[in-house]
């Protein structure tokens, strides 16, 4: 049977951080569907089309990543998507407690659906996407913390 995890977020924008979880990810799954959740209440960066553009273009020659935008509850875009896994990175010690209440309520909501906690590297816990943004639009060099290859001015509109 193939194992299929979602990796859900607001991946405004995606990350080295965010790229080294999927790195790991595919040590232990077939595919990973990176989720990019739509919320409608909150103005980004970038738009949700501009989001799944860079993270498809990160990942043009892994036929096993691919990226889908979702505004459900993440356990049944899960099932949508044929995943019996959600992946997710943890930094620190607030993701690992923002992380276990996630779980616990995910499991009440789909037992089916394990969730799978991988650690960040060590020279990648202080990349977020917050921070990303900040230096963004105080008009400083991002390259450092996106994949490589992507400059995220070819991304916001």
């Amino acid at each position: 049977m193939e194992r299929i995890a979602i990796f859900p977020g607001s991946f405004d924008p995606f990350t080295l951080g965010h790229q080294m979880v999927v790195a790991d990810g595919l040590k232990l799954f077939d595919r990973i569907v990176v989720g990019v959740g739509v919320n409608t209440s909150k103005q980004g960066l970038l738009p949700t089309e501009q989001r799944l553009a860079l993270i498809e273009d990160v990942y043009r020659a892994e036929p096993r990543v691919r990226a889908v935008a979702y505004d459900n509850l993440t356990v049944d875009f899960a099932d949508q998507v044929g995943a019996g896994y959600i992946l997710r990175g943890l930094r620190n010690g607030v993701d690992f407690e923002f992380e276990r209440n996630m779980m616990q309520l995910n499991q009440t909501l789909n037992a089916a659906i394990m969730t799978v906690v991988l650690f960040t590297p060590p020279e990648y816990v202080a990349i977020s996407s917050s921070f990303v943004r900040e230096i963004y639009r105080f008009g400083g060099d991002t390259t450092p913390f996106m994949p490589d290859g992507i400059q995220l001015n070819d991304y916001v509109k």
